[in-house]
């Protein structure tokens, strides 16, 4: 089994918060990292510069599907990035405790 890191933006750490807490109980993701960013992009015909929290969400090929969908389903953003980084070499005790946490 692999270990996947699914990427994701929210507008503020309130956002992300309660689902990040959902997600790692319910098991679909071991772990969620979050970190304040600055993002500059373009939305509508405008470019905005924006300070936003990137979530780091840790899970397995298995549950991936179920957390992508989840993350969907509570977004606040409209267009929300979901981009899914599979971990082809990760070291071992670690992709454990990820089967582990996540099994």
């Amino acid at each position: 089994m692999k270990g996947v890191v699914i990427l994701s933006t929210y507008p503020n750490k309130k956002s992300i918060q309660k689902i990040a807490n959902k997600l790692v109980r319910s098991r679909l993701a071991a772990c969620v990292n979050m970190t304040r960013i600055s993002s500059v992009y373009s939305w509508q015909g405008k470019i905005e510069n924006t300070d936003e929290i990137l979530a780091v969400f840790k899970t397995t090929q298995k549950n991936k599907s179920k957390l992508k969908a989840q993350i969907k389903l509570t977004h606040p953003y409209k267009v929300p990035e979901i981009a899914e980084i599979t971990l082809a070499d990760l070291n071992k005790p670690y992709l454990q405790w990820l089967i582990d946490s996540t099994g």
